[in-house]
């Protein structure tokens, strides 16, 4: 496949990019822990100069869509909380469509609470009365969280998720995430999680895309893992850009079988000015 890298001066001087959004992940791809990666706030400002648009995602929910634009903001990259889409804000939509008038019960921490509260959702721990199990990334699950869970379940109660991610990087090495705590309530209950709403569900990129107005033909998608960023980007008919700064290496790539458009140690290697086939 051929693949145009668009050049920094070709963007600065406003000539036509390749692809009309980018969608690019946060953790290990734009900044990792409370540092900006080495070129990450340039690679924004020279896409926006040139028109196009930049949308942000995370699986993580510890944070609130406010609170991500804040932190990028700070980075040196000014962000509005409409150009954040996280796992919190995918299943605050994906609950209003299907079950708007569930009772929940929330493992997971306080920034998704907020944002399920904000959205008219009532919780409650018991079981007779929770219609849904919200299984999250969540740093403070206890026993009783899950005995909780596990009578909610038992009771009749629908068990879904933020996100599937394994574990969430972290400066020095990672921390154990919501595919954790899914995996406890499920091997206790019988039951599989569905849906399970974080990248690379097909609820996210919907939502993406309805938010865009474009084509996913149209778009990128920027990021450092697999399994999620390049997995989700593959299957919606997205070009796709793996950053060798976060969770993948190449003998990871390797061995996936995934065939992204791009592949770049740092993540201004998508203002490179060569021409090349990958």
């Amino acid at each position: 496949m051929e693949q145009l890298n668009v050049g920094a001066a070709a963007l600065r001087g406003g000539a036509p990019a390749l692809y009309n959004a980018y969608l690019f992940d946060l953790d290990g791809t734009i900044y990792l822990g409370d540092k900006v990666l080495p070129g990450a706030a340039e690679t924004i400002a020279a896409l926006r100069a040139a028109g196009r648009r930049t949308i942000f995602l995370s699986n993580n929910p510890t944070k609130t869509r406010q609170q991500y634009a804040a932190k990028l903001t700070d980075m040196g990259i000014p962000t509005a909380v409409d150009d954040i889409v996280n796992s919190s804000f995918a299943l605050v939509q994906w609950l209003l469509q299907a079950a708007p008038q569930a009772r929940l019960y929330v493992v997971g921490e306080e920034p998704l609470m907020h944002d399920l509260a904000a959205a008219g959702f009532q919780f409650t721990e018991k079981a007779g009365e929770i219609d849904i199990v919200v299984a999250s990334f969540d740093r403070t699950f206890v026993y009783h969280k899950l005995q909780v869970a596990f009578d909610a379940i038992r009771a009749g109660a629908r068990l879904v998720a933020t996100n599937p991610d394994r574990y969430c990087p972290v400066p020095g090495g990672g921390e154990p995430d919501a595919a954790a705590i899914i995996a406890a309530i499920e091997a206790c209950t019988g039951v599989v999680c569905d849906p399970i709403v974080g990248k690379p569900s097909p609820i996210m990129i919907e939502m993406i895309l309805a938010l865009l107005g474009l084509p996913a033909a149209e778009c990128m998608m920027v990021g450092d893992r697999l399994e999620t960023d390049i997995t989700m980007g593959i299957a919606a008919g997205m070009a796709t850009c793996l950053v060798l700064t976060g969770d993948a290496t190449p003998a990871a790539l390797a061995a996936s079988g995934l065939h992204p458009t791009m592949v770049l140690d740092r993540i201004d290697g998508l203002l490179a000015s060569e021409q090349g086939t990958m």
